[in-house]
This record gives C-alpha cells, sequence and structure tokens, in this order.
C-alpha cells in the first residue's frame, strides 16, 4: 500500500505505492507480517501522488519506523481513484421525463425528474 516517509505528531505520514487506489478512512493498516500497527487517519496530496497518515494502535511508536519501511493495508479497504476524478459530461445524453404528482406526506403537488 504505501512507504512511510517520517513521523508527525506521533503519527506515520506514508506515500501511496497504489496509483489506481485511495484507502479508506479508518482502515486497518498492517506490517508485512500482519499485525496491525495502526487507521487511515488523513488523506493528502494531489490525485497523482497521495500521501495518507496512520494513526497508531496503542504500543506503536511512529518514530520507531525507517523511511522506506512498507506497509499494508486489505484490498477490500481501498476505493478506484476514478471516484474522486471529475465526471465527462455526456453528449445527448438520456431524456429526462418530468412529473407532478401529490406527496404522500401533504397535500402539496410535488415535481420532480423519474
Amino acid at each position: 500500500m504505501g512507504t512511510f516517509v517520517h513521523a508527525v505528531e506521533d503519527e506515520m505520514l506514508c506515500s501511496s505505492t497504489i496509483g489506481d487506489k485511495v484507502p479508506y478512512f479508518n482502515a486497518p493498516i498492517y506490517l508485512q507480517n500482519k499485525s496491525q500497527i495502526g487507521k487511515v487517519d488523513e488523506i493528502l496530496g494531489p490525485i497523482n501522488e497521495v500521501y495518507f497518515s496512520i494513526k497508531m494502535a496503542e504500543g506503536m511508536v511512529a518514530s520507531s519506523f525507517k523511511k522506506g519501511d512498507k506497509v499494508y493495508i486489505g484490498g477490500d479497504k481501498l476505493l478506484p481513484i476514478e471516484r474522486f476524478l471529475p465526471k465527462p459530461k455526456v453528449v445527448g445524453g438520456t431524456s429526462h421525463v418530468t412529473y407532478i404528482g401529490i406527496c404522500s406526506d401533504s397535500l402539496a403537488i410535488c415535481r420532480g425528474d423519474k
């Protein structure tokens, strides 16, 4: 998932090594031996250079890691980077049908797209 850059206020700052994925907030982070060291706290940086901070688990000390140490995440705790990119405009998209009806909670007339 990433590599350790440096310690910041008792947390780890890491750079992502997976260019097309972004970690979930609060996703558990592990060492190679699968022991949990903390959870994703913040996600930072431009979309093409993602960094994330790790809030350390009890008993773990961020300053005990060396620059370049690898950290890992479960594959189910990653989002595709496309989710954070602007959506392209659809030219000649589908037509919308506008309807007017009675709202179920009151006698007001509701309007919306269907």
